[in-house]
């Protein structure tokens, strides 16, 4: 894809709850996502696993979609996590964001039933007529349990003339370049896994989906930087710098680690909500370690 509508790090939020009500924080996020632009985010991805959509009721779903794009006010594009178990909650979402001036949605085939190859064209295609926004497949078996192979995604979007982009989380670096290869360059990849993140430039893909801004903007914006910019050597110090961050959030959980992270950065996001759990002390203990080595969000 020539010029994708998303491009360079897009910076994933976590939904911040009140921490004696348990209700969504719309000020903390109206604050965390002004933060993540005013940083240098190129793109804000509202709603993902990090955002624990999953466990939003729809009035607090929109709510938060609507937040957090009013908060971006058409400063960087926006990609929203639309996915829902049924195919009528994923197509209302989708209308919702759209609404309220998304860029491009994303779609988890978020499913309990493993859902067949026509069953799984027919979801996409039914989301894809819902409104005219660009849409994002997102393959992450470790949440969905079900493994979108490249062979497959290349299908899917040659039904789908929207369905443009691919964010690939399965941890094979190897296809991102097939991926590319088997669409002939129409599709454009995402790395959605942290740990991967100079492997996945350096193969071809067009941005890193991430949480890690929230915590560390700077140190994430210089990879990218330094990785799309040529500067090997640079680009592989700075990613020895952030590996043992980046596994840690991604091996405790995302909410969690993320949530703990904004609170040792006193900027408190709440709880993450049942069945999560707070991280641990121990492992908390860990993270401010982490995170003492790696520049702040104010720095320069």
């Amino acid at each position: 894809m020539a010029n994708p509508p998303l491009q360079g790090i897009i910076s994933y939020p976590v939904t911040p709850f009140d921490a004696a009500t348990g209700e969504v924080d719309l000020a903390a996020l109206r604050g965390l996502t002004g933060d993540l632009v005013a940083a240098g985010s190129h793109a804000v991805a509202p709603l993902g696993s990090t955002g624990e959509s999953a466990y939003l009721t729809g009035k607090e779903w929109d709510a938060v979609c609507e937040t957090t794009l009013d908060a971006v006010a058409g400063r960087v594009p926006t990609l929203v996590g639309v996915s829902h178990w049924s195919t009528e909650g994923t197509v209302r979402r989708a209308r919702v964001a759209a609404r309220h001036g998304a860029t491009a949605i994303m779609v988890l085939p978020q499913v309990y039933w493993k859902l067949t190859e026509d069953e799984l064209a027919r979801h996409y295609d039914e989301v894809a007529r819902a409104t005219d926004l660009p849409m994002m497949l997102y393959n992450n078996p470790g949440t969905s349990g079900v493994d979108l192979r490249p062979e497959t995604v290349v299908a899917l979007a040659r039904k789908i003339p929207n369905l443009t982009m691919v964010k690939e989380s399965s941890g094979e670096v190897s296809r991102f370049r097939a991926i590319r290869e088997l669409s002939d360059g129409e599709l454009s990849v995402y790395n959605g896994s942290n740990p991967l993140a100079l492997d996945a430039f350096r193969a071809g893909a067009a941005g890193w989906c991430t949480a890690a801004p929230c915590l560390v903007p700077q140190s994430v914006l210089e990879l990218h930087a330094a990785a799309v910019g040529g500067q090997q050597e640079r680009a592989d110090s700075l990613l020895r710098e952030l590996l043992p961050f980046l596994r840690f959030i991604v091996r405790h959980g995302l909410p969690r680690t993320v949530k703990a992270g904004l609170e040792i950065r006193n900027r408190p996001a709440g709880p993450p909500r049942p069945p999560l759990l707070p991280l641990p002390p121990e492992e908390t203990a860990q993270l401010r370690e982490l995170l003492t080595g790696l520049r702040p969000p104010s720095a320069a």
